[in-house]
C-alpha cells in the first residue's frame, strides 16, 4: 500500500486545530525558529519530546536516538548539538531517558542483536563501571531501570565534555544541562538531580563517577 491517507487526514485536522486557537501561528513560526531548550532523547515512539513537557513547535529543539546516547563520533548528535547550542543559543540541554528503555533491555541481554550492538556497547560500558550496583538489585526490572538512569548520567557527562559545551562556557554563555527520566507507567517525568552549567560543574560530576 503506497497511500496512507490517515495521516495526511490527521494532520489537516491537528492544523485546523491550531489556527482556531492562534490564527497567525504558522505564519509566525515560519519566520523564526527561536527554542530555548533542547532535547536529546529516544527513539522509543512512545516517548513524543514536545507533548511530554507541553511546548508547541518551534520551542523545543529536538534530537533522538536509540536510548538517548551522546557518542563524541557521532557527527549527527553532535551537529544538532553544535546547531542548538552557537545559532539557536539554546540555554537549556535535557537528556531524558525512559523507564523500560528497549536499547536498555536489549544492551543487558548476553545475545547477539545485530548491527544495533555496535551502537549499545557504550551502554553495556556504563553497565560494567556500575556492575556491583546493579548487581545487588534482586529484580530484572529494577536493574534495567537502574540502568536507564545511569545511562542518562552518563551521557550528561558526555555533553559536557563535547568542544561544543566547553567552548559555550568559555565565552560567558549560559548553557545548562540537565538528566531526566520519563516513566511510561504515569507520564511523568523525574529529575535525576545530575545538572551541570560549568566546566567545574562538570568536574564534580567527574570525581563522582571515579
Amino acid at each position: 500500500m503506497k497511500n496512507t491517507p490517515q495521516l495526511f487526514k490527521n494532520n489537516r485536522q491537528w492544523a485546523s486545530k491550531i489556527t482556531e486557537v492562534n490564527p497567525d501561528f504558522f505564519h509566525n513560526l515560519k519566520n523564526q525558529q527561536a527554542p530555548e531548550y533542547l532535547w536529546i532523547g529516544c527513539s522509543d515512539s512512545r516517548v513524543p519530546a514536545n507533548d511530554i513537557v507541553g511546548l508547541l513547535p518551534g520551542e523545543l529543539f529536538v534530537h533522538r536516538n536509540i536510548a538517548n546516547l551522546v557518542i563524541h563520533t557521532d557527527m549527527n548528535c553532535l551537529s544538532v548539538l553544535q546547531y542548538a547550542v552557537d545559532i539557536l543559543r539554546v540555554k537549556h540541554v535535557i537528556v531524558c531517558g525512559h523507564y523500560g528503555c528497549g536499547g536498555i533491555k536489549a544492551a543487558m541481554e548476553n545475545k547477539p542483536h545485530g548491527l544495533v550492538d555496535n551502537w549499545l556497547r557504550h551502554i553495556r560500558d556504563t553497565w560494567r563501571r556500575n556492575q556491583v550496583e546493579l548487581e545487588i538489585i534482586p529484580d530484572e526490572s529494577g536493574r534495567n531501570n537502574r540502568l536507564c538512569e545511569l545511562n542518562v548520567c552518563d551521557q550528561v557527562i558526555n555533553v559536557g565534555n563535547t568542544t561544543i559545551i566547553q567552548d559555550a562556557w568559555r565565552r560567558g554563555q549560559e548553557t545548562t544541562i540537565h538528566g531526566w527520566i520519563y516513566d511510561l507507567a504515569d507520564g511523568l517525568l523525574k529529575d535525576l538531580g545530575v545538572c551541570i552549567s560549568s566546566c567545574e560543574d562538570l568536574h564534580i560530576m567527574h570525581k563522582g563517577n571515579l
